[in-house]
C-alpha cells in the first residue's frame, strides 16, 4: 500500500511540476526567458490560450443559443460551440461552483492530466520494470512537447487521452465494463472517441473474417461474446447522448456537422501540404513527414509485438490522420502518442536515448513558453467569463 501511494504521489508530481515550471514566467510576468518574448498578461495567458475561452462559453452557457449571442461576442455561431463536446464543460461548471471559471478550467485540466500520466504509468508497466516505467511516464509528462502545452492551458485533450488510455487497457485486460466506461468518457469529452468502439469491433470481428466463418446474425452475437463485451455500447451510446443533447439546447441533433470547418478529413490525403488551406496556411511543414514517419513505424512495431488490441486502434487513428488538412497535426495525434511509447519501449529505455532526451529538455521547455506566448485569443473583457 505505501508503495502504491508513493507511485501515486510521484506520477502526480511528474505530471503537475512541469505544467508549474511553464506556468512561472507568465505568473512572474517576466518579458522573456532565454530570449523567448512572453507576455506579461499574468495567468491570463495561460487561461486565454484556444481552446480555452470557447470552453468556457460552453461550460457558462451549456451551448444556449441566445446565451451565446447575448453574451460572448466572438464572431462565430452559436453551431460552432457544438465542435466542443460537453463533459469538459460540464466539469468545468461543477468545479466553477466553487471558485471562477478560468481557474476551473486550469484545474480540470490539470486533475485531467493527472489522471492520463497514471494511466499511462499503468499501461506502461506492463512492458517494463518499475523503474523505467516511470522514467517512461517522466518522459511522456513532457514529451511531445504538444502534449505538455495542452495540459498546461484549458484543454479537453487530457482528458480525452486519459479516457483513450483506460479504455484500451481495460480493453486489452478484459475489463470490458470498465473499458466502456472509460470509452464513454473519452466520447462525451471528443469525437473521435468513436473510434475505440470501431476499433475494438474490429478487433472481436477480425478472427471471423481470417477464418472466413459464415455465422448468421444470432450466433455472430454469441461468438463475439456479447454477453462480455456489451458494455462497449457505452460508447456509441455516449454519442447518441452528446447529439440528443445538442438537440435539447440548439434544436438540432446534427449541430455537430453544421459548426462549420471543424471536420478536417480532406480528400486526398496528405491534404496537408497545400498551403493555402484555410486551417494550414504555411508551407513550413517539415515536421509533418516525421509524425507521418514514427507513425506509421509505431503502427507496424505494434502488431509486430502482436498488440492487436492497441495496433487496431493506432491503425485507423493513423489512417484517418493522413487526411487531416490541419497545421497542427501533432495535437490531433495525442491520442496515439501513448502507444506508440509502448511500440517503442525497448528503445525508448537504452542509454543513448536518455542522453538525447536530456538534450532535448531545454527546447521542449522553450517551445511551451513560445507556443503558451502567441497562442491567445484576444479577449478585450473577462467579465463574461468569471
Amino acid at each position: 500500500m505505501h508503495g502504491k501511494l508513493k507511485n501515486l504521489a510521484t506520477i502526480a508530481l511528474l505530471s503537475l511540476v512541469p505544467t508549474v515550471l511553464i506556468w512561472l514566467p507568465f505568473v512572474f510576468r517576466l518579458s522573456s526567458l532565454w530570449r523567448v518574448p512572453l507576455r506579461q498578461n499574468g495567468l491570463a495567458t495561460i487561461v486565454a490560450n484556444y481552446d480555452g475561452p470557447l470552453y468556457m462559453v460552453a461550460a457558462k452557457t451549456m451551448y444556449n443559443k441566445v446565451a451565446i449571442e447575448s453574451g460572448f461576442q466572438f464572431p462565430l455561431s452559436t453551431e460552432y460551440y457544438t465542435a466542443h463536446f460537453p463533459l469538459f464543460p460540464i466539469l468545468i461548471r461543477l468545479v466553477g461552483t466553487v471558485t471562477n471559471y478560468p481557474y476551473a478550467m486550469l484545474i480540470v485540466t490539470l486533475m485531467s492530466g493527472v489522471l492520463a500520466t497514471y494511466f499511462f504509468f499503468k499501461l506502461i508497466g506492463q512492458y517494463t520494470d518499475e523503474k523505467n516505467a516511470l522514467f517512461l511516464t517522466f518522459l511522456f509528462s513532457i514529451f511531445p512537447a504538444r502534449w505538455l502545452v495542452v495540459r498546461s492551458v484549458g484543454s479537453a485533450d487530457p482528458l480525452f487521452v486519459a479516457g483513450i488510455i483506460a479504455s484500451l487497457y481495460f480493453f486489452k485486460n478484459k475489463k470490458y465494463l470498465l473499458a466502456g466506461v472509460w470509452g464513454a468518457v473519452a466520447q462525451l469529452t471528443k469525437s473521435p472517441g468513436i473510434l475505440l468502439f470501431i476499433s475494438y469491433f474490429a478487433y472481436l470481428l477480425i478472427p471471423f473474417i481470417r477464418d472466413r466463418i459464415n455465422v448468421s446474425g444470432n450466433k455472430l452475437i454469441e461468438k463475439l461474446n456479447f454477453k462480455k463485451t456489451y458494455p462497449l455500447l457505452l460508447i456509441p451510446l455516449s454519442l447518441l447522448l452528446v447529439f440528443t443533447f445538442y438537440f435539447l439546447t440548439q434544436g438540432d441533433f446534427w449541430a455537430y456537422f453544421h459548426s462549420g470547418d471543424n471536420i478536417h478529413l480532406i480528400f486526398p490525403p496528405f491534404s496537408i501540404f497545400n498551403y493555402s488551406a484555410p486551417w494550414v496556411g504555411t508551407f513550413w511543414l517539415e515536421e509533418i513527414i516525421f509524425i507521418y514517419f514514427f507513425g506509421a513505424i509505431g503502427v507496424y512495431r505494434l502488431f509486430q509485438k502482436k498488440e492487436f488490441e492497441y495496433g487496431i486502434f493506432v491503425g485507423i487513428f493513423y489512417i484517418l490522420s493522413l487526411f487531416i488538412a490541419h497545421r497542427d497535426l501533432m495535437r490531433y495525434s495525442l491520442p496515439i502518442v501513448p502507444f506508440l511509447f509502448v511500440a517503442f519501449s525497448d528503445v525508448l529505455v537504452k542509454k543513448e536515448f536518455k542522453v538525447a532526451f536530456a538534450v532535448i529538455i531545454i527546447p521542449i521547455y522553450l517551445f511551451s513558453l513560445a507556443f503558451l506566448s502567441q497562442n491567445v485569443m484576444p479577449i478585450s473583457n473577462w467579465g463574461p467569463f468569471l
